[in-house]
């Protein structure tokens, strides 16, 4: 155990990074949820936390999280071997911690409210995400499969995409004032936060695979 902390390194760095930022995000929306008397997570959606007392807890868990998937990101620039659609899938996560950051920084229209431009910017990221997400992995794929140390997320990312498109189909089908829309919305966004975690774990056992160069060995 403590040999794989010595290893822990620079390139460890984007790893823990995917890590966090969805338990941030997770532990935000629980632990509002569980302070508000009247909330309901089958029945509310995540971004109605904003409009609550405790709404800084959901506004700064889309932040952290937006920031710290940049961060991974980069990590995943940096160790898939490219193929066709590379840069596409990573600009698109680009975009998906950016549109994470979006929906931190501008709150939804409360319920019944005349729109506003906070509210409309809150909402179309919000479906943009939605379909930016299974379009990275989709583009992405690609270079999972030909990498052999990504070869074994190949498969579960086809699975999370195709899944994530799945679920955003289905919000066309869900009647008006659906009494569980809360869950479901969960639901889309536990399949995001679902992906970034196993390839943020899979990132990090890379890099402790990976030996440091040793002190009297590295060139100055």
């Amino acid at each position: 155990m403590m040999s794989r902390i010595r290893n822990l390194s620079t390139d460890s760095i984007p790893a823990l990074a995917g890590i966090v930022g969805p338990l941030i995000l997770v532990t935000g929306d629980i632990a509002a949820t569980l302070a508000i008397a009247d909330y309901r997570m089958v029945r509310n959606t995540i971004s109605s936390l904003a409009l609550t007392h405790l709404g800084w807890l959901q506004t700064l868990g889309f932040l952290v999280m937006g920031l710290l998937v940049q961060v991974f990101v980069a990590g995943l620039y940096l160790s898939i071997r490219r193929a066709r659609g590379f840069r596409i899938g990573i600009g698109l996560l680009l975009c998906l911690g950016f549109g994470l950051l979006m929906i931190g920084a501008f709150r939804m229209d409360p319920p019944g409210a005349p729109p506003t431009t906070e509210g409309t910017i809150h909402t179309i990221t919000a479906f943009s995400l939605s379909l930016v997400f299974p379009a990275a992995l989709l583009a992405l794929s690609p270079s999972l499969r030909s990498d052999p140390d990504w070869r074994a997320t190949s498969v579960y990312t086809l699975i999370a995409a195709v899944l994530a498109l799945g679920l955003t189909a289905g919000l066309a089908l869900l009647p008006a004032r659906i009494a569980w829309f809360g869950l479901y919305q969960r639901i889309i966004v536990g399949n995001v936060i679902i992906w970034v975690e196993v390839m943020a774990i899979h990132l990090l056992r890379l890099s402790l695979r990976r030996k440091p160069i040793p002190r009297d060995t590295a060139t100055v």
